[in-house]
């Protein structure tokens, strides 16, 4: 979860602003509980507790659902995040964003290897671990993209205005390791590249099963659940990763030109220490309602 720091969400920076409610997501961090377990953990009674829960699942970092017990249904507690970015950007009088979102299935080229595959938001795409159905015209409906090594690489619409300089490319993915139903200890070291410039390795701790996506179909069984979102944003000044130093490749090293589209890639090589795979969540899909998202800002008075 990304948010600007504003008074637009308040509802979640009050919701973390309690020694309790901190205690209460640290006990979640360790697997679901229902009310009355968490009651018993934090020594309060289960009605102060209901309200813990009701304030952060109204500011959207904790998830609830009825499910069947010994006394009738009762109240079972998730996490709704695992991670949430705070950005102190705002927009400025003299720059100008341009977003654009690529479905994840919509990749221009490809070259996998198994076990790989492709689901939509109703079922499979083709047969699981062949290949050949990265070729077929209902990739484009993909919302989550799997394999063990190899690349997918995406074209980005231009709209760049030649005289209004750039000042950062955002790209925006959920993204994790890949292994046969899922293992959650399982690294995995992804490249990414801008017009095909490196910018960087990132090493996915692992692909996450344990618990389900928040918006993965019910009928996904098939093991990864959701990934990690991730924000690499490239600058005249070097590439970051999360906010954190990924390399010193600038945008004045990316050949960027108006007109012309910009090519994204992400890869596994099968030369690399991890080959670990990787899943690329779109919308639909994982913890983040989101395809790959791209924010170009530019100047408007340079």
């Amino acid at each position: 979860m990304k948010i600007n720091v504003s008074i637009e969400h308040m509802k979640l920076f009050e919701s973390l602003s309690s020694k309790t409610r901190i205690r209460i997501l640290e006990l979640l961090a360790k697997g679901p509980k229902n009310i009355g377990e968490l009651a018993e953990l934090l020594g309060i009674s289960s009605a102060i507790t209901t309200r813990h829960i009701s304030l952060m699942e109204e500011a959207g970092i904790i998830r609830t659902e009825n499910i069947p017990g010994k006394r009738g249904l009762q109240k079972l507690c998730h996490i709704a995040v695992d991670e949430i970015i705070l950005s102190f950007e705002h927009q400025s009088a003299d720059k100008e964003y341009q977003v654009v979102s690529i479905p994840v299935g919509q990749f221009s080229a490809y070259e996998v290897s198994p076990p790989c595959g492709l689901a939509s938001l109703e079922g499979y795409i083709g047969v699981c671990d062949d290949p050949r159905y990265f070729s077929d015209p209902a990739h484009v409906n993909a919302a989550l993209v799997w394999f063990q090594s190899g690349w997918v690489e995406y074209r980005i619409p231009s709209y760049i205005i030649s005289s209004r300089p750039i000042h950062s490319i955002e790209i925006s993915l959920e993204i994790c390791s890949e292994f046969p139903g899922y293992k959650e200890d399982w690294p995995s070291d992804i490249y990414f590249y801008l017009n095909g410039i490196s910018l960087g390795m990132w090493t996915s701790p692992g692909d996450f099963g344990k618990n389900k996506g928040i918006y993965t179909p019910n009928w996904w069984k098939a093991g990864s659940q959701y990934g990690l979102l991730k924000t690499i944003r490239i600058t005249n000044t070097g590439t970051m990763l999360d906010g954190i130093v990924l390399s010193d490749i600038t945008l004045n090293q990316l050949n960027i030109q108006s007109g012309k589209d910009i090519s994204f890639k992400i890869a596994v090589p099968d030369t690399t220490h991890n080959v670990g795979g990787l899943n690329l969540f779109g919308k639909g899909f994982g913890n983040y309602d989101q395809d790959i998202e791209v924010r170009v800002e530019y100047q408007i008075n340079p």
